[in-house]
C-alpha cells in the first residue's frame, strides 16, 4: 500500500530531527508527509496500517537505546514502541474520516488531532510518556526556544503540525488560509520572544555538579553503589571552600548501603562535605522502605551540614521502577530485575538556603513540563535536574534528556541545573542554551554559574499546555461542524 510506505518512509525521516542528528527543520517535512500519505489511503484501514507503520519507524528509531535494557532488546523496546504506534494509528484513522475538499475542517482535524493525541500521550498509559514531542525539534534554534516561553513545547507541536498541515492544504487544494494563519501566529510569538526572551536574571550562583560515574556501566556489579559514593566523595574534597554556592551529586550517587537518611556515618561524611564548603549539597539516591517498597529522593544538606529535608520522585519509570499490576506480569522472568516497587511523592518540593529558592525533578520526570512547571510555580527560581542513565550509559539517551530539559528551561525562563552519573552533565542558561558538557561515563566535576530567575512566571508557566488544549478543543469542533453537515 503506497500510504503504508509513505507513511514509514516520513517516521523514519522525523527521527533525523531529534539528537543524536538534531536537524530540527526536517519535523515539518516529515510530519507534513505522513499527513499526505493518510489522505492517500483509500479506506480506514489504510489509514490505521499508514499510522501503524508510521509510529513503529518513528519510535522504533527514536529510542533503540532502550533495548539495552534486556535481552533480547525486543523485551523491552518492543511493547513501548507498539504502545506509542497505536496513539499515531488511532490519530490518522480520525484524521481519514475528514476530506480535502473541506480544508478548513480537516486542518483543524490535523492540527487539533495531532495536539489531542499528544495530551494523551502523556498522561497515559501509566502516567504517560514524553519522548518524541512534534515541538522538541524546535529547541534546537535560538529563535523558537524564545517564543517558547508563551505556549511551551505542546504549543510548538501545533505550530510545526499546523504549518505541515497548512502545506498539504495548499498542495491539494490550493487554500491558503491555514498557512497564513499557522505562519502569522508564528511570525508574532517568534517577534515577541525575540524582543523579550525569557531568561534568568538574578543573582549568580557557583554550581558543581559531581559526577561520580561507575565502576561497572550497564552491569549492576556488587559494591557498585558504595562504589559511586566514594568517588562522589573524593570528587567533591577536590573542591575548594568558597568557590561554589551549590554542589549536586546526580541521582543513584546514594542509597541502600550508604544512604544518609539511614546511615549516621554517610550523613556525617556529606554533612563534612558541605560545610567544609560553605555550600548546599543535593545528593540523589534510593532508598529501601521495605522488601518491597522504595524510594527515589533528592536529600538536601545545608551550608552547616545538616540535612534539611528531600524531595521524593513524583513519576516512576513504568517496569524500570515500580511494576502496574505485578501479579499479572509474574510470568515474565526480567521483571525479576525490579524486586520492589517505588513509592511517589505527591508535591513539588522547594527549598531555599541562601542564594534563592530552588526545586528538583529526578531524571524520567524531567520529560514532562508539569513537574517542572508546577515547581517554579510553587516558588522555585532555579531547577535542577537530577539523573542518572547508567541503564544506557553508551547511547545517545543522554542526549535526547538534555533536549528536553532545554525545553524546561525555555518554557519556564528558568536556568536548569543538569547533573547525570553516567550520561552527560551540563548548565543551561539563557532560556534553553547547552553550555559545556561532561563525558559519558566518566568521573568528573563539572563547575559553572547560573542565575536565579527575579523575573515572573512566562505565560506558559502561568497557562500550561493552552494553545495545545485550544487545537484539541478545535478537533472537536470540527468533529460537530463535519456531522452537522
Amino acid at each position: 500500500m503506497k500510504s503504508v510506505v509513505l507513511g514509514v518512509l516520513s517516521g523514519l525521516l522525523l527521527v533525523l530531527a531529534y539528537p543524536p542528528w538534531g536537524w530540527g527543520l526536517v519535523a515539518p517535512f516529515a510530519i507534513g508527509g505522513f499527513l499526505w500519505a493518510i489522505t492517500e489511503a483509500r479506506r480506514p484501514a489504510d489509514a490505521w496500517f499508514t499510522g501503524w507503520g508510521f509510529g513503529i519507524a518513528f519510535f522504533g528509531f527514536l529510542f533503540p537505546w532502550l533495548g539495552e535494557l534486556v535481552d533480547p532488546a525486543i523485551i523491552a523496546l518492543g511493547p513501548l514502541v507498539l504502545v506509542q504506534a497505536v496513539f499515531m494509528a488511532v490519530f490518522a484513522r480520525v484524521l481519514h474520516r475528514f476530506g480535502l475538499d473541506r480544508p478548513w475542517l480537516w486542518w483543524m482535524a490535523a492540527t487539533g488531532g495531532w495536539a489531542a493525541m499528544e495530551i494523551v500521550r502523556l498522561r497515559f498509559p501509566f502516567g504517560g510518556f514524553g519522548w518524541g514531542l512534534a515541538g522538541y525539534p524546535m529547541g534546537e534554534y535560538t529563535l523558537t526556544r524564545g517564543a517558547t516561553q508563551f505556549f511551551g513545547t505542546t504549543g510548538w507541536s501545533v505550530l510545526v503540525v499546523g504549518l505541515a498541515a497548512a502545506v498539504v492544504v495548499w498542495m491539494g487544494v490550493s487554500e491558503r488560509g491555514p498557512a497564513v494563519a499557522v505562519v502569522g501566529l508564528a511570525a508574532v510569538a517568534l517577534f515577541a520572544g525575540a524582543i523579550a526572551p525569557a531568561v534568568s536574571d538574578g543573582e549568580p550562583v557557583r554550581v558543581a555538579i559531581v559526577q561520580g560515574s561507575t565502576p561497572c556501566p550497564q552491569q549492576r556489579c556488587a559494591g557498585e553503589r558504595a562504589a559511586i559514593y566514594d568517588a562522589s566523595l573524593e570528587l567533591t574534597r577536590t573542591l575548594e571552600p568558597g568557590t561554589v554556592d551549590l554542589v549536586i551529586w546526580p541521582e543513584g550517587s546514594t542509597g541502600f548501603s550508604v544512604d544518609p537518611v539511614l546511615d549516621p556515618r554517610i550523613a556525617a561524611e556529606m554533612g563534612a562535605e558541605a560545610e567544609r564548603l560553605g555550600a548546599v549539597l543535593l545528593a540523589g539516591g534510593d532508598r529501601p522502605l521495605s522488601d518491597t517498597e522504595w524510594t527515589n529522593a533528592n536529600v538536601v544538606f545545608d551550608p552547616t551540614g545538616s540535612i534539611v529535608g528531600e524531595y521524593p520522585k513524583r513519576h516512576p519509570v513504568p517496569f524500570g521502577e515500580y511494576i502496574p499490576f505485578r501479579p499479572l506480569f509474574a510470568w515474565i522472568p526480567d521483571l525479576s530485575r525490579v524486586p520492589r516497587d517505588m513509592i511517589r511523592g505527591s508535591d513539588p518540593v522547594v527549598f531555599d538556603e541562601g542564594f534563592g529558592p530552588f526545586g528538583s525533578v529526578i531524571s524520567f520526570e524531567s520529560a514532562f513540563s508539569r513537574y517542572a512547571r508546577n515547581t517554579i510555580n510553587d516558588g522555585a527560581r532555579l531547577l535542577i535536574v537530577a539523573t542518572s542513565q547508567a541503564s544506557y550509559p553508551f547511547s545517545n539517551a543522554s542526549d535526547q534528556l538534555i533536549a528536553m530539559t532545554r525545553m524546561r528551561s525555555a518554557e519556564l525562563g528558568v536556568d536548569v541545573v543538569h547533573g547525570a552519573i553516567t550520561g552527560k552533565s551540563t548548565l543551561i542558561t539563557d532560556g534553553g542554551t547547552v553550555g559545556e558538557s561532561t563525558d559519558l561515563v566518566a568521573a568528573q566535576v563539572l563547575i559553572g554559574t547560573v542565575e536565579m530567575r527575579d523575573s515572573g512566571a512566562t505565560l506558559y508557566a502561568q497557562l500550561g499546555d493552552w494553545l495545545a488544549l485550544a487545537a484539541a478543543i478545535g478537533l472537536g469542533g470540527a468533529a460537530f461542524y463535519a456531522r452537522r453537515e
